[in-house]
């Protein structure tokens, strides 16, 4: 086998390289692929970090990569999503690595059947979310000072809100020109609900208190933006009431289930938004009216019932009669009863006054003068029967202190005294031999349990600083050593490496 390459006689096979032949191929693709349009089902779809996006279109049995520049999005009218059946617009490409793939430059969706199974199913997404709910719905207000209006300014559609407002109850209206068809549509008219919703309300550009989406009717395809679920989330996430007028009153689309209140024409939703000054004006003069009718009525009915109570109520004289007869009685009664009342009480001081005659004062003092003289004369016998029971009781004490009675006793004492020091001696002398023998016993068990007989055996404690030195490196940083031996210690100058240490105990450190 031969493994050079020898070409054989009259072989005239061309050879060409690998950027050769990559070379020729890409000048074919482009070349007879210059510009195509493909239509396809979207596979995977990636968005990159640089910006750039990367899709797949497939069908029942292949699979073209397809790439869009980041300068290019913007042009592409749809923006791909995995299961969208599309048509790719764009210029066919090969790379290295032999790989080829579609610079799509334009979509579209693959038919209006296709863009109503996209509907279907954002619709069902959003519904399953909670945002078509009518709980969530907000009020629109019934006269809002400002009103924000989210359309293109070139149209018809801004024209005629503003005429209709103008007709019925002008207003204040704030206009955020946005693309009302196109690829630009969704995100700036998203943007224009978001930006109304940033502003601060009193502002330089006060916040609105009503907004209006508005645009004039169309095909499916023209009134798609309005189907993207930006736009959806965007109205959605308002908090500003939001009227959707897009289309005619046959057109639906996804801004109509999520808004909180849908007008089937932006000339309807300018109508929406506020009264007709004129009714209302009329209508206030007509509740104006009622109202001072029901007044009057009110207070004419509250007057007559008024009457007819006052007529129910008796005479101001009648409802003092009875008093003031009640107080003549008692007037009349008064005098005859103080007078009664005085004599009374000059019968009882009269009473009073015959008992404080002089003779009869001066016999109650004789009497209690005498009766006096009969206790003093008995006082001086009672005391001094008194004093001679004290000097007999005193006497009796006394005679108990009788020194030589105080003798005996006291030579009873110190006998008592005696036998009991002598006991007393006894049992301390046997107590301070058991203390003694129990001192001892324990002084050698600490002699037989202490490291100095272990010292004994040849070992020794080596300490450095004051501190029992353990380690070679605490031997190393102590200033000096000192060496206990079991007959003496031994001092060492410097910084001298003790022996190493081969027992230790709790109380005194380490042994060698």
């Amino acid at each position: 086998m031969d493994l050079l390459d020898d070409p054989m006689p009259g072989s005239n096979t061309p050879e060409f390289t690998v950027s050769e032949i990559s070379g020729t191929v890409k000048k074919l693709i482009e070349g007879e692929l210059g510009w195509v349009r493909v239509k396809g089902e979207v596979g995977r779809v990636m968005h990159a970090r640089s910006g750039h996006l990367y899709f797949d279109l497939k069908d029942d049995r292949n699979t073209l990569a397809c790439t869009t520049w980041k300068g290019q999005i913007s042009g592409l009218g749809v923006v791909p999503e995995e299961g969208m059946e599309i048509v790719a617009e764009g210029r066919m490409t090969a790379g290295f690595q032999s790989k080829y793939s579609l610079n799509a430059q334009r979509i579209t969706i693959a038919g209006a059947g296709a863009l109503m199974a996209l509907l279907e199913q954002r619709k069902k997404t959003l519904a399953a979310e909670g945002l078509f709910e009518p709980s969530r719905k907000k009020p629109i207000p019934y006269l809002p000072e400002i009103i924000g209006v989210v359309t293109s300014p070139q149209g018809a559609v801004i024209r005629d809100i503003l005429h209709r407002l103008r007709d019925r109850f002008p207003r204040k209206v704030l206009v955020w020109p946005a693309a009302v068809q196109g690829a630009a549509c969704a995100p700036e008219v998203a943007r224009a609900i978001e930006g109304f919703n940033a502003l601060s309300p009193g502002g330089a550009i006060p916040r609105p208190d009503l907004l209006i989406v508005a645009r004039g009717g169309g095909s499916v395809e023209d009134l798609w933006g309005f189907n993207e679920e930006i736009v959806a989330r965007a109205a959605a996430a308002s908090d500003i009431p939001l009227i959707s007028a897009v289309g005619h009153e046959t057109d639906t689309t996804l801004i109509d289930y999520v808004s909180d209140l849908r007008a089937p024409t932006p000339t309807a939703a300018a109508e929406a938004a506020v009264p007709v000054r004129h009714e209302l004006a009329a209508w206030l003069e007509s509740q104006g009216a009622r109202m001072a009718t029901a007044t009057s009525q009110t207070l004419a009915r509250r007057g007559q019932r008024l009457a007819d109570l006052s007529r129910a109520l008796p005479r101001p004289d009648g409802l003092l009669d009875n008093p003031r007869q009640r107080l003549d009685r008692q007037a009349d009664r008064l005098g005859p009863a103080l007078f009664g009342a005085v004599q009374k009480r000059k019968v009882q001081l009269a009473d009073a006054a015959g008992a404080l005659r002089p003779a009869i004062l001066q016999r109650r003092i004789a009497e209690d003068r005498r009766r006096l003289d009969a206790l003093t004369a008995r006082l001086a016998p009672a005391l001094r029967r008194l004093v001679a029971t004290k000097s007999e009781r005193l006497s009796a004490r006394t005679a108990r202190f009788d020194p030589a009675r105080l003798a005996s006793q006291n030579t009873v004492a110190q006998e008592r005294l005696s036998r009991a020091a002598t006991a007393l001696a006894k049992t301390g002398t046997s107590q301070v031999k058991a203390l003694r023998q129990k001192l001892e016993a324990m002084d050698r068990l600490r002699e037989t349990l202490s490291y100095k007989a272990t010292l004994a055996r040849g070992y020794a404690v080596v300490r450095g600083d004051g501190a029992v030195v353990t380690t070679k490196r605490a031997a190393e940083a102590a200033s000096g050593l000192e060496i206990e031996f079991a007959d003496g210690r031994l001092k060492l100058g410097g910084r001298k490496s003790p022996a190493k240490a081969t027992a230790k105990t709790p109380e005194q450190g380490s042994l060698f």
